[in-house]
C-alpha cells in the first residue's frame, strides 16, 4: 500500500469480481495489487459483490477509520450503480463527487477475450479513474422548485391509465392526443385474448373517466410542437389544430355530419374500408364527442364554395369556419410519452398480393370487418359480399425478418389465435388455417388459449408461407380463389392451400415521426426507431432526460396488460417527482466566469437547451443552472475556453487521459 503523506489525497480503490462477470476473465488479486501501488492510494481491496451491503459498509468503514477522502471503485457501468456508491460514500460523511467509478466489467471483461489482455486493460482503466479523482472536488446538488403539474403525450390505452392514475393522486393532467378523440387503436378492436373481453366495454369507461375528470385537462386534435426547461419545470408549446367547430356549443349530435355533401372521404378509423364525410365524428364512443371539420376535403374550407348545409343543420351554431390554430403554452413538471405504434406496411412486402389481391386484408382491417360497429356491421364477408368458406392466417409479416424487422412483435401470435376463434364464432364451419413460425404465447393464460382454439379445429401449419396468388382459372374448384404457398416443416412438404380469405399478421412498429418526436423530448431511439430506455431492466419507463417518462408501445411492442403495467410504472415515477416541493438535479454542469467572458454570443446560440442567456449588464453570458444538462457545447464551443464545466475540468481530463496512457 502506498504511504499517505499530510495534506495529500488517501485514495481507496475497491475491485469488485462481480460473481464471475469480472473475476472469471480479469485477475483481480494482481489488479488490486497493481492498484495498492498507485499515487496516493491508502488503500485497495477486493471483494465478490462491492454493490452488496457488505461490500458498501468496507468503504464506509476505510472512509470514517482511515481517513479515506477519494474513492474509486471498479466495478460494472455506472448507469447501474453510480448512485449506489455515492450514497455509500455521503452517508459515511464524504461528499458523493469525490467518487469515481471504472468500468471494468462492460468496457472491459466482457469485451475482451484475452485474460491477460482484459486484465492489462483493468489496470489502465483503474488507473485513469485514480488520476482523475485526484483532481475532483465537492459539488452540492442544485435544488430547484416542482411544478405539480403533468404533461401525458398520446391518448391510446397506454396515456388514458397514466393521465387517470396521475389525476386521481390529485395531480393536473393535461392529455395532449393529436387525433380528434382519445381511444388509440384499443378502440379499433372487437375483442382482446385471451380472456374475450369486448375491447369497448373494457375502453369506453375509462375514455369517459378521463373526459370527465376534474383533473385532466384533454387537449385533443393537437400536437406538441416545442419542449423547454428541465425537471421540474418543463415549458411547452401545443398547436391545438382548428377543428371549424366550437366544442363548448358542439352537443355531438351528429346532424352536421348527415347534412355535409362531401361523402366520400376515406375513414380512417375504419382502415379506409368505408367513407366518412368531411364533417364527422371518428366513431361513436370518442372521447370528445364532438364534431371535427376535415380542411383537406371540405368544400367551404378548400374552394370556398359549399351549400354550408352542415350550418343550416346545426342548431347551437357551434360551427365555426374562421376558426385558426391555437398555441397554448403549458408548464408542468414532469412528462410521460405514450404514442403507440403503427402497423408494418404490408405492401412492402409484394409476394402477399396485398393491394393487388382483393381478399388480402391487414390484421387492423379484420379487426373492423369483425366488429359490430364496423363497415359490415361484423358480418364476416369477403371483398364480393360472400362469406369465406376458408381463411389463411400468415404469421409475422414483417416480423423476425432480416429484410423488414428482425424483433418479435410479441402480440401477432396471439391476435392471430383470437382471429381464428371469431372466424369459428362467425362461421363455424369455414376452415381456418395458421402458417407460423413458431407459436409464442407467452403471456397469462396464453398457452391455454392456444389449446383452445386447438380444439377448435383451426389447422396450424408450421411455415413461413412463401407467395399468395391468384388460383388458376384452369380449375374449376379453385376458381377465384387465392392459393397461400407455404412450407409445412414439420411434415417436410410445400402446401397450396386454396382460401377465399388471407388475412396479413401485421408487425408493430415505431411510429413514422418517431425520431423527430424524440429529439423534440431530449432522448433516444434504437435503430428500430422505439424510444430508448434509461435501462432496460432497472430503468424501463424513464429516459435519460430526468422528468420524462416513456409508457407503452412506444417503447416496444406489447400486449395490452403490459402496456397498462408500464403506464402505472411510468405514472408512479412521474408522482414520485412531482409529489416533492423540490427537486434535486445534478451539479455537473457548466459556469461562465463573468470577468473573463466577451460577450461574443456564440455559447448563447449553441446550447441546445436554451440554459445560456446573454446579461447586457454584464456584457456576459450567463448559465441557467437548473435548464443546464452538462453537455458540454459551450465549453468545447468558447474559443476563449471560459465556460467550465463542473466535475469535467480540464485538469480531471487530461489526468484521466494520463492515467490511462500510463
Amino acid at each position: 500500500m502506498a504511504e499517505s503523506t499530510n495534506g495529500e489525497p488517501r485514495i481507496g480503490v475497491y475491485v469488485c469480481d462481480c460473481g464471475t462477470n469480472i473475476a472469471g476473465k480479469v485477475d483481480v488479486p494482481a489488479v488490486v495489487e497493481f492498484a495498492g501501488s498507485l499515487p496516493h492510494v491508502a488503500v485497495a481491496r477486493e471483494y465478490k459483490y462491492m454493490c452488496s451491503d457488505p461490500g458498501q459498509e468496507i468503504i464506509q468503514k476505510d472512509i470514517k477509520e482511515m481517513g479515506i477522502d477519494r474513492v474509486v471503485v471498479a466495478a460494472c457501468s455506472p448507469t447501474m450503480h453510480e448512485p449506489t456508491f455515492r450514497k455509500a460514500v455521503q452517508s459515511a460523511g464524504l461528499n458523493q463527487f469525490l467518487f469515481q467509478m471504472a468500468n471494468i466489467r462492460e468496457h472491459d471483461s466482457w469485451v475482451t477475450e484475452d485474460p491477460v489482455e482484459a486484465t492489462e486493460k483493468a489496470k489502465h482503466i483503474i488507473d485513469a479513474a485514480v488520476h482523475r479523482v485526484v483532481f475532483q472536488e465537492p459539488l452540492e446538488a442544485i435544488e430547484v422548485p416542482m411544478n405539480s403539474d403533468v404533461l401525458v403525450v398520446g391518448g391510446g390505452i397506454a396515456g388514458i391509465e397514466a393521465a387517470l392514475k396521475m389525476a386521481d393522486a390529485g395531480h393536473t393532467v393535461h392529455l395532449v392526443e393529436r387525433d380528434p378523440s382519445i381511444g388509440g387503436h384499443m378502440a379499433q378492436f372487437d375483442k382482446t385474448f385471451p380472456t374475450l373481453d369486448c375491447s369497448a366495454c373494457i375502453l369506453t369507461p375509462k375514455m369517459s373517466a378521463v373526459g370527465k375528470h376534474p383533473n385532466i385537462k384533454l387537449h385533443t386534435y393537437s400536437e406538441v410542437t416545442e419542449v423547454d426547461g428541465y425537471v421540474g419545470n418543463f415549458k411547452v408549446k401545443v398547436n391545438k389544430k382548428a377543428r371549424y367547430v366550437d366544442i363548448d356549443k358542439c352537443t355531438g349530435c351528429m346532424l352536421c355530419t348527415e347534412q355535409c355533401v362531401v361523402a366520400k372521404v376515406p375513414n380512417e378509423f375504419n382502415e379506409s374500408l368505408d367513407n366518412r364525410r368531411a364533417a364527422y365524428i371518428p366513431f361513436p364512443q370518442a372521447v370528445p364527442l364532438r364534431a371535427t371539420i376535415d380542411p383537406e376535403r371540405c368544400l367551404q374550407l378548400t374552394r370556398g364554395k359549399c351549400k354550408q348545409t352542415c350550418v343550416e343543420a346545426c342548431g347551437p351554431g357551434a360551427i365555426d369556419f374562421e376558426q385558426k390554430d391555437e398555441l397554448v403554452e403549458l408548464e408542468v413538471g414532469a412528462i410521460i410519452i405514450t404514442t403507440g405504434y403503427q402497423t408494418f406496411d404490408n405492401e412492402r412486402i409484394a409476394r402477399y398480393g396485398y393491394g393487388q389481391l382483393p381478399d388480402v386484408i391487414s390484421s387492423l382491417e379484420f379487426e373492423r370487418i369483425s366488429n359490430a360497429s364496423g363497415p359490415t356491421g361484423g358480418e364476416i364477408v369477403c371483398k364480393n359480399g360472400e362469406k369465406p368458406r376458408s381463411v389463411a392466417i400468415l404469421h409475422c409479416v414483417g416480423s423476425r425478418d432480416e429484410n423488414y424487422n428482425e424483433y418479435c412483435s410479441r402480440v401477432c401470435c396471439m391476435y392471430s389465435l383470437k382471429f381464428s376463434h371469431l372466424i369459428k364464432e362467425h362461421l363455424p364451419e369455414t376452415e381456418v388455417y395458421q402458417c407460423y413460425i413458431d407459436m409464442r404465447c407467452f403471456g397469462k393464460g396464453y398457452e391455454e388459449f392456444y389449446k383452445r382454439l386447438m380444439n377448435e379445429g383451426v389447422v396450424f401449419i408450421r411455415g413461413r408461407a412463401a407467395e399468395v396468388t391468384a388460383a388458376s382459372k384452369r380449375q374449376a374448384e379453385t376458381e377465384g380463389k387465392l392459393l397461400v404457398t407455404v412450407e409445412d416443416t414439420l411434415l417436410g412438404v410445400v402446401r397450396h392451400l386454396p382460401v377465399d380469405m388471407v388475412i396479413l399478421s401485421s408487425a408493430l412498429q415505431a411510429q413514422p415521426d418517431a425520431k423527430e418526436v424524440a429529439q423534440l423530448f431530449g432522448f433516444g431511439c434504437s435503430s428500430a426507431g422505439f424510444y430508448i430506455e434509461r435501462h432496460p431492466k432497472l430503468e424501463p419507463v424513464s429516459t435519460v432526460t430526468d422528468g420524462i417518462f416513456i409508457a407503452g408501445c412506444c417503447q416496444g411492442p406489447k400486449d395490452i396488460p403490459d402496456t397498462v403495467a408500464q403506464a402505472g410504472a411510468a405514472a408512479a415515477g412521474a408522482l414520485a417527482l412531482v409529489d416533492n416541493r423540490t427537486v434535486k438535479i445534478e451539479p455537473t454542469i457548466s459556469y461562465i466566469d463573468p470577468e473573463k467572458c466577451s460577450g461574443c454570443h456564440i455559447c448563447v446560440g449553441l446550447c441546445p437547451h436554451n440554459a445560456i442567456v446573454y446579461d447586457a449588464e454584464l456584457d456576459a453570458a450567463q448559465v441557467i443552472e437548473a435548464a443546464c444538462k452538462g453537455c458540454g457545447v459551450c465549453v468545447s464551443a468558447c474559443g476563449s475556453n471560459v465556460p467550465v464545466q463542473r466535475g469535467f475540468t480540464d485538469e480531471q481530463i487530461f489526468a484521466e487521459i494520463e492515467g490511462a496512457l500510463a
